[in-house]
């Protein structure tokens, strides 16, 4: 009997790339927050979930999700519209940024502990406890 990991493993590896991704971008807003002008990012990370849990759920190979939408979606982030617009042009906030990140670093743990658990069930399975 074999196992397919990308099955096992769900959507959980992708969730993990996508926020490490994400925590770069916002990492970046958070840097240039007084940078005139700097425009403000974000990756819709609903929408490239969604697309990941879709072509998971099809049986693509990981592979082939790594180097499609999902990777695209990601090389392109979207700019963000500020609540309040600046003098100097710049649209990243600062509590803004701040709550984006750590709300981001929540998730990815989060992400991260599910996916221990399934390895953890997996090892279990192949030691058939």
């Amino acid at each position: 009997m074999t196992i397919s990991f990308d099955s096992a493993l769900g959507v959980h590896p992708y969730a993990l790339d996508v926020r490490a991704e994400r925590a770069r971008i916002l990492a970046g807003n958070l840097a240039n927050v007084d940078t005139p002008g700097y425009l403000a990012r974000d990756v819709d990370y609903k929408t490239i979930l969604g697309r990941v849990a879709q072509q998971v759920a099809a049986g693509e190979e990981s592979q082939a999700i790594s180097q499609g939408a999902m990777r695209d979606d990601m090389r392109h982030p979207l700019y963000r519209i500020p609540y309040q617009v600046s003098m100097d042009g710049n649209t990243a906030e600062l509590g803004v940024e701040q709550g984006k990140f750590a709300n981001n670093a929540t998730d990815f743990q989060t992400s991260l502990t599910f996916l221990n658990m399934k390895i953890t069930g997996i090892a279990k399975a192949i030691e058939g406890r």
